[in-house]
């Protein structure tokens, strides 16, 4: 499993310009089974993913297809974790 820290850059400007493309990239993700979850970094400072079912070259390749990242919008710092322990609703993170 991963933890993706999209980060906004000082290209963050351009966001509107490019927001259809990734709320599109998004939607791929979650539709594909690849992304979990997909929120905000508040205050405003970019966007976190947690996403499973891809290995680390797959999920660096999907990344990099964010037109955000393509674009220079944000940085993507890419941390891979193992879950050990899950409340019940989680637990099929586990196998």
């Amino acid at each position: 499993m991963y933890i993706v820290f999209l980060k906004f850059t000082e290209n963050k400007a351009s966001a509107p310009q490019f927001m259809e493309a990734h709320k599109n990239w998004i939607k791929q993700g979650l539709d594909e089974n690849v992304f979990l979850l997909v929120g905000s970094i508040e205050p405003n400072a970019g966007g976190a993913i947690l996403a499973h079912n891809a290995t680390k070259e797959e999920i660096h390749e999907r990344i990099n297809a964010d037109p955000f990242v393509k674009e220079g919008v944000v940085t993507a710092e890419i941390t891979k974790i193992s879950p050990a322990k899950a409340n019940k609703n989680l637990q099929f993170l586990l196998s």
